[in-house]
This record gives structure tokens, sequence and C-alpha cells, in this order.
């Protein structure tokens, strides 16, 4: 079996940054314990505190449960490889670097390739209100056509366009989920959720029977009660059960 290594950090960063990567570490763990994973495909990002300009990305070649904090790679937004020993996967810079752009307010992507995401991406409709966990976002998420290929400058400006402020969640369709958030905890907050909502969507089509669909204003209601950015601040409630899961299960995240 052939060992990756990569190149930890310096000792000497910032508090801040070390509490991301940890956070960072942890929800790429949590993908591994919820079923999100890919092979070594799909990735998540972090803004790095005080450099805008630079975020944090797994190497290209390991396994989501092979990711800790120290073996995390900071990059430039224009790509340069600032530390660590392996290239980001390509599609996902240019991805993740062309949304953080457009996006100030963001500060954590992730992306999935989910058997249940994927399958709602495929379906004309999209995301319907059929659960409590749909309606907690469908106002945030908003919709990208399928294009030729996710390596092209013009594809990324497109995704770009097409995640227009206010928006947290966008389902690329015939493709998989781009969830975000200011922080880590509401992204997983975005995350989980969305693909809670594509499960159930997925098993109420498949039963055959008629489904009945909540209206726009139970929609709206309920996520600005539960899931609107105004309710501050998104997903900090259930994080640090997250992390005490992980403490248990996969405590070398925070390596």
């Amino acid at each position: 079996m052939t060992e990756m290594r990569t190149n930890p950090v310096s000792a000497d960063i910032s508090p801040e940054e070390w509490q991301v990567r940890t956070d960072l570490a942890a929800l790429h763990r949590l993908y591994v314990h919820f079923g999100l994973t890919d092979l070594i495909y799909t990735h998540i990002t972090a803004r790095v505190p005080g450099e805008p300009d630079h975020y944090l990305i797994k190497a290209d070649e390991l396994l989501m449960e092979e990711v800790t904090a120290s073996n995390l790679l900071k990059v430039a937004l224009d790509g340069t490889l600032v530390s660590g020993g392996y290239p980001p996967n390509l599609a996902g810079h240019l991805i993740h670097s062309t949304v953080l752009r457009a996006r100030p307010d963001l500060h954590v992507l992730a992306h999935t390739h989910s058997r249940c995401g994927a399958a709602v991406a495929a379906m004309k409709d999209g995301l319907l209100p059929l659960s409590q966990f749909a309606n907690m976002v469908i106002p945030a998420v908003s919709y990208h056509p399928y294009q030729d290929v996710t390596t092209a400058e013009a594809e990324c400006a497109a995704l770009a366009r097409d995640f227009p402020d206010g928006k947290y969640v966008m389902v690329m369709q015939n493709h998989g989920l781009l969830a975000a958030g200011r922080s880590v905890a509401e992204c997983f907050y975005y995350l989980y959720f969305t693909e809670m909502a594509c499960k159930i969507q997925v098993d109420v089509l498949a039963s055959g029977q008629d489904p009945i669909l909540c209206s726009d204003s139970i929609v709206q209601g309920l996520y600005t009660y539960k899931g609107a950015p105004e309710v501050p601040p998104t997903g900090v409630r259930v994080w640090p059960a997250m992390l005490r899961l992980l403490d248990r299960n996969m405590p070398d995240y925070k390596d």
C-alpha cells in the first residue's frame, strides 16, 4: 500500500488559522461519517482568517478520512501553492477560487457527489418542498446547469454568476451539490439539511405515492424562523456535538 505524505504546516501559524484548520478537517471526517465521500474526489475549502486571498483545501490524492488540520494545503486564489507538498484538485481550485472571489461574505464551501444529491440534481424540478429539511434550505438554493467541463474558466465564471448573494446552496444540475457558509459550522448546517432533503425526496418519489408539497408561505416561514442567515448564527448549536462525535471516533482529525 502506498502511503500518502504531505508536508505539514509550520508551527507558527496563528491560533485563528489553526482553529479553521481543525474545523475544516472535522468537516472532511463528517463526510466519512455521513456517507458523503466519493473516493478521493470532491473538495471542501475554507478561507484563511486574516488572509482573504488564501484558502485551505485537502491534497488531491488524500481520502477524506486521511485529512488532518496540519496536512491541509494553503493556496492563493491565483493558484499559487503556499504550503503543502501536493497540488490541490484543479477543478476544485477553479470552482472554489471563483466563488470565493465572487462572494466575499462566504468563507467555507463544500462540494458533494452524493447519490441522492446527484439524483435530485438530475430532476427537472429540482429540490421540492417535501420535508422540513427541504423547507429549511429551499429559499437559499440556486441552480447551475451542467456545462462542458469544470476545469474551464468560462464554466467557473458561470458558477459565480449562478451563486448570487443570499444563496448558500447550489444544485449543480446533473452533477452534485455545493454548500456554503460564513463558517464551517454554517456550511455543515446547509450541507446536512440539503443532503437529508435530497434523500427524503428520492424516497418519496420512489414510493409511487402522490407527494404532498408544502406551500410557499410555509417554506418561507420556516426558513426565516430556523434557517435564514438572519437568525444568528446558523449551525453553531449542532457543531460542538459534531466535534464531540469525532473526538470519540476519529480524534486524529486535530493532528
